[in-house]
């Protein structure tokens, strides 16, 4: 489609003002020259051999290996077997697929080469990572490790690790070594992903905070007995806990043999209004207001050890490239951004708005860049469902084309933000997955059709990326 006031493909926008509201007609200018990854050549720059970031008058870049001024534009899930239909063998992406390019290696080659001709330079979570290559320019890989994922498994009685658990920190380094040593020395990989989605407080998953999770581990397990002692070091008596915690216990003792403790209060998720109507409730009543500051206290804790260890072990296995953090489903609280913003090279998020804006602020906050590591739109006219899945709907292509362009201009406008990964590559099956998300988040159909309006918008905004991102605004602190 036509997209109102767009640029040719292969057009840049030019070094003025740009943001979510203003067209991309006014973001035209001529072709830049680019190295090989898809950077922005810059003579001010110069390349290490692998992704860095940096920081050139208030707005944050990745740099690229050859030293150009780079934004990760990514798709996730890029790969030929996209997608079981339910708990089936059937992969209908893949059946037509194999028809249509008879090999596994010429669909790589497809797919990377079309990738690069609607302007993007990553493939995201979940990709094939034979795609980065095979095509007719480089694309840079960002593979997830699922280091405090594969511990929580390693333990099935936890909804979140066990940091405190001895045994924590030697798991996430042997994982490390294993998982991260093969591409210490690929200058195409921008980074590594620690984990996805964890669960770190009150979200769309549940109402419960980590502390009381921590609580009601069984007696013997480290992270209760870390839960209790902050808790005991914190009021002078077991009588001072029960006025704000209500618990039967008696004792410290009894406390780590209750078999369940009730959270006394439950709290909204963090992040925009909500946080001004827990500030509203606390103030009310000081008893909440205890709660919430236990809570927050101990989460912060968890998380400050999390990506510690996490980070470490990923420098130590790999010290060339950046950790990109660990993909925040849903807006955790401020404690575990402050944490992760003293860690991570780059913090990474999933943000299903259609206004980043405040989302990006809040980790912006840290001081550190920034990477949309999800976000995606549906479209009701594509034939599927729309049933499951994260996101806005909207009613056409038309305005899915639309809603992708207004939100990554948006996001471009903020100078901490290097990258941006959409959701995903293909279709899902209108059987549903795995999970029985049955949604229109592709680029392409499951018949490997192209969405036409939404490619070509993906293909000029992302051409004008960084000339948008060159006229952010800088935050005044």
């Amino acid at each position: 489609m036509p997209v109102p006031n767009g640029i040719e493909i292969g057009q840049e926008a030019p070094s003025r003002p740009c943001n979510g509201l203003i067209s991309l007609e006014r973001c035209r200018g001529p072709r830049l020259q680019r190295t090989k990854w898809g950077g922005v050549v810059d003579d001010d720059l110069r390349g290490s051999g692998f992704f860095r970031v940096s920081e050139r008058n208030g707005v944050f870049w990745l740099i690229d290996p050859d030293g150009g001024r780079f934004l990760s534009k990514g798709v996730n899930t890029v790969r030929f077997d996209q997608d079981r239909i339910g708990r089936t063998e059937r992969v209908p992406y893949a059946e037509t697929c194999r028809a249509k390019y008879g090999s596994l290696q010429s669909w790589r080659a497809a797919a990377s080469t079309r990738l690069a001709s609607w302007n993007f330079n990553t493939v995201g979570c979940w990709s094939d990572e034979g795609v980065a290559s095979a095509g007719s320019q480089l694309l840079a890989i960002t593979p997830i490790r699922e280091l405090g994922a594969s511990f929580r498994l390693h333990r099935r009685d936890q909804i979140f690790p066990d940091v405190f658990d001895p045994e924590f920190a030697a798991h996430i380094c042997a994982s490390a070594k294993e998982r991260c040593t093969l591409r210490r020395n690929d200058p195409g990989l921008l980074g590594t992903f620690i984990d996805n989605e964890l669960y770190w407080s009150t979200d769309a998953r549940g109402p419960d905070e980590l502390l009381t999770l921590f609580l009601n581990l069984p007696s013997h397990r480290p992270g209760r007995v870390a839960a209790i002692s902050r808790l005991q070091a914190h009021y002078r008596d077991i009588s001072e806990f029960n006025a704000v915690w209500r618990t039967p216990a008696r004792s410290w003792e009894e406390l780590g043999r209750i078999g369940h403790v009730v959270a006394p209060f439950v709290r909204m998720p963090p992040g925009g209004l909500n946080d001004a109507l827990e500030t509203k409730a606390n103030l009310a009543d000081r008893a909440r207001e205890a709660f919430s500051a236990d809570c927050d206290a101990f989460v912060a804790v968890v998380a400050d050890k999390y990506f510690e260890v996490c980070v470490s072990a990923i420098k130590t296995a790999d010290p060339h490239h950046l950790v990109i953090g660990s993909r925040f489903g849903w807006q955790p609280p401020r404690g575990v951004i402050a944490a992760a913003g003293r860690h991570l090279d780059v913090i990474s998020f999933n943000c299903y708005e259609f206004d980043p804006g405040p989302v990006i602020d809040a980790y912006a906050a840290t001081g550190k860049p920034c990477l949309i590591s999800e976000f995606s739109f549906r479209g009701d006219d594509a034939g599927l469902p729309n049933s499951k899945g994260a996101g806005p709907r909207v009613a056409t292509q038309t305005e899915r084309a639309r809603a992708f362009q207004g939100y990554v201009v948006a996001a471009l406008g903020k100078p901490n933000v290097v990258g941006y990964h959409w959701f995903e590559h293909a279709d899902q099956p209108v059987q549903g997955r795995f999970d029985g998300e049955d949604s229109n988040f592709g680029t392409v159909t499951v018949d490997d059709r192209v969405y036409d309006e939404l490619t070509k918008t993906m293909t000029r905004v992302n051409a004008a990326a960084e000339r948008i991102h060159a006229a952010a605004v800088p935050a005044v602190i």
